[in-house]
């Protein structure tokens, strides 16, 4: 009742699976108003298949921003081979203790063997045996020898034309039996040339010289690649590690530490284009400051939303809304203090003039931000309005990121709003305060000096 459709595939899946990928099934889900929610299917397909023997299966659900890859991706390196594997070995041991972690694959080379021939060459040469003649003979058995080519009239690429015995008798075996000219005759291949089955290496994979092994994983609902994978990272210290290992964290872990710096990078802009401005228009490094100080307050009303809301931190999505959250709480202090400027030049008492200005522009303030959350509730309610069906839900697939940016602006414009009212007038007052005493205290000097001038004199 809530798969539609079905696609099955018979080996490796996707580009990146491992060599152990025997196939996939694909599922595609009805529309998510007449299912279960995704995250139930899953977790009631894993509870199914727990119990089947012989088989490892990866029940995985993509992701509308990491897509098919992973989102934990460790790229292991060292100089020799040895310690490469025995790190990754290490840290995936630790991987499959920690909660969370699902779905763990490496880049190890499957435990397989290749038959490698070996030519004596000092026997070979009692024979007078041509040693490069070997690799032809032998392709006997393999792949065959090949003669030439030719195109056929109903094709545009050429075949090949190769040589090879039947198939009955391509075997192992067949390797000993067979026989190479030389000058003494036919001889025999295993009178100078020995089998011998070794590891066999399919891809080796180097960047900066050295041996390079990845190690990738999926999350389980609810658990965040940040906190993951500094838990992990704790325990490599008692992992003992090869001295010549180098770990790094790539995938999600690296897209996550370039959106960090980025976001950073352009919230402080953004702040320091502002105070330009404000410095520019006020020119009053304290008002610009107190201006600037909304966006502190808000950072308060945003945690505090995501918290009632019970939804994460996303980095981009909650970056994005603290960005653009900065530009909209100044406005309410820019109004007050402007108004207070003006205000301040009519020569009424500082005090008379905070209170004339919190009483004009409360209203306005309040209905600044009343319509802002309004206009944004919605996105933070995940509501859905369909007007050709006369129809109206909440939820979707695609109102995560929206719900998250529309949260973080309507909590934090909320509690910036309410604390700007509180402690704007307040701060300026003590200014008011602050200017006050230290006039009176360059009149008394000024007396002072007057005084002791006129006592001079005489």
């Amino acid at each position: 009742e809530d798969i539609e459709n079905y696609y099955v595939r018979s080996g490796s899946a996707n580009a990146g699976t491992t060599d152990d990928v025997i196939g996939s099934i694909t599922l595609n889900y009805y529309d998510w108003r007449l299912r279960r929610p995704s995250r139930e299917i899953v977790e009631e397909i894993r509870e199914r298949t727990a119990d089947i023997a012989g088989l490892v299966l990866e029940t995985r659900e993509v992701s509308h921003f990491q897509g098919t890859e992973k989102p934990v991706d460790i790229v292991v390196s060292a100089i020799s081979r040895d310690s490469a594997h025995a790190a990754v070995a290490s840290v995936r041991a630790a991987m499959e203790k920690m909660p969370g972690i699902l779905n763990i694959q490496d880049s190890r080379p499957l435990p397989s063997i290749e038959w490698r021939l070996e030519v004596d060459r000092a026997q070979a040469a009692k024979f007078g045996a041509d040693v490069s003649v070997v690799g032809s003979i032998i392709q006997l058995v393999t792949t065959g020898i090949r003669l030439g080519n030719y195109r056929p009239d109903d094709a545009v690429d050429e075949i090949d034309i190769r040589v090879r015995f039947p198939a009955d008798q391509r075997s192992l075996d067949s390797l000993g039996e067979l026989r190479i000219p030389t000058q003494a005759g036919s001889v025999p291949i295993s009178t100078f040339v020995t089998r011998r089955a070794a590891e066999s290496t399919k891809s080796i994979t180097r960047i900066d010289r050295r041996r390079t092994l990845s190690i990738q994983a999926d999350l389980a609902d609810g658990y965040l690649i940040g906190p993951t994978l500094g838990e992990l990272q704790q325990q490599f210290p008692d992992l003992n590690l090869p001295a010549d290992v180098r770990i790094e964290f790539k995938g999600g872990a690296e897209q996550q530490a370039e959106s960090t710096t980025f976001m950073f990078m352009g919230f402080g802009l953004a702040m320091a284009l502002m105070a330009m401005i404000l410095l520019t228009q006020f020119n009053s490094i304290f008002q610009a400051v107190l201006i600037l100080t909304a966006v502190i307050f808000s950072t308060g009303g945003v945690l505090l939303g995501l918290i009632i809301t019970r939804q994460p931190f996303g980095l981009v999505s909650c970056g994005i809304g603290a960005i653009a959250l900065a530009g909209i709480v100044v406005n309410n202090n820019i109004v007050l203090i402007d108004t207070y400027n003006k205000l301040r030049d009519t020569g009424m008492e500082r005090k008379e003039v905070i209170l004339r200005t919190c009483a004009q522009r409360m209203r306005p303030v309040m209905l600044t931000t009343i319509t802002t959350v309004l206009g944004l509730l919605p996105m933070a309610l995940a509501l859905n309005l369909d007007l050709l069906n006369r129809d109206a839900y909440f939820g979707g697939p695609s109102t995560a990121f929206w719900k998250q940016m529309a949260t973080v602006i309507s909590g934090g414009l909320i509690f910036a709003t309410m604390l700007t009212l509180m402690l704007t007038p307040s701060f300026l007052m003590l200014q008011a305060n602050a200017s006050a005493r230290r006039r009176e205290k360059r009149l008394q000097k000024r007396a002072r000096r007057e005084t002791e001038t006129q006592t001079i004199a005489p």
